[in-house]
């Protein structure tokens, strides 16, 4: 598993928005590199952000 498969499935797991720094918690990748991730997941609509700094999976 990729890591952008690590962020989506942790956040599905979480089942609540999440912020950037829980989601590397969860996944024990780096903060930098979710950031990075996130924002690539976001661009191509699998993630959005229902509140600043906090991020879910689009439905």
């Amino acid at each position: 598993m990729d890591n952008e498969q690590k962020v989506i499935k942790a956040m599905k797991n979480a089942g609540k928005p999440l912020k950037t720094n829980e989601v590397a918690e969860l996944t024990a990748i780096d903060k930098k590199e979710v950031s990075k991730i996130i924002s690539k997941l976001k661009k191509d609509g699998t993630v959005v952000s229902p509140k600043r700094c906090y991020y879910e999976p689009a439905n």
